[in-house]
């Protein structure tokens, strides 16, 4: 088994505070886009830290708390479908990204942003390929990421019942593919996307897709 995150590529960026940065949400036919921040204590950073997809959803709400209360800062931004929609997925999540780190109440030297795309932030950035497997920071992040986002799609299902929010959390799944083709888009699918315009024409089979941000 491969060892998980740990501190040394924040070790590596040298004095000041650094964070990690990572996003959920850019694959979805549906909701917004988040991200999250997370700047931790080397003294005090929760044990099984790892890449929120590799984690059990107990395992996640359990580290999100954890993440809360030892962290030095942490914030969660989003981007909303209609930015999603003006500025396409990427540069949304870059803005999700953006308002995360603007949000922390300590402001960071670096942030350390999963991925090789280098967004536009208030601070030095270092991408990290696959880093939210490699730095606990990222690792963190990505958690808080998803785990707000989640919330988020369980409320929508309430809200706009009939394609499955709360299990797919808006992703390719058959429940959502007969929703879509049975009740037409919600208010929050990203309609620009060719999935949901294949789905609505009736030309997208109804099977299982990649459930996880």
């Amino acid at each position: 088994m491969p060892p998980g995150p740990d501190m040394m590529l924040e070790l590596a960026c040298g004095q000041g505070p650094v964070c990690g940065v990572d996003e959920a949400g850019r694959g979805p036919w549906a909701g917004p886009v988040s991200a999250a921040a997370v700047i931790l204590d080397p003294a005090r950073v929760p044990k099984g830290l790892n890449d929120s997809k590799k984690l059990t959803a107990k395992a996640r709400a359990a580290l999100e708390e954890e993440i809360k209360s030892v962290a030095v800062a942490w914030c969660v931004g989003l981007a909303s479908i209609e930015e999603i929609a003006e500025l396409n997925i990427l540069h949304a999540a870059g803005l999700a990204m953006r308002r995360a780190v603007e949000g922390l109440s300590v402001r960071p030297s670096f942030a350390l942003v999963d991925g090789n795309y280098r967004f536009v932030l208030p601070c030095e950035v270092r991408t990290v390929v696959k880093g939210d497997s490699l730095s606990c920071s990222i690792a963190a992040a990505s958690i808080l990421a998803k785990e707000a986002r989640d919330r988020i799609m369980v409320e929508m299902d309430a809200l706009y019942p009939g394609y499955g929010f709360a299990g797919h959390k808006g992703y390719h799944a058959p429940v959502h593919v007969e929703g879509l083709r049975r009740l037409g888009p919600s208010p929050i699918h990203r309609l620009g996307w060719a999935p949901v315009k294949a789905a609505l024409a009736g030309e997208l089979a109804m099977v299982g897709g990649d459930l996880d941000a």
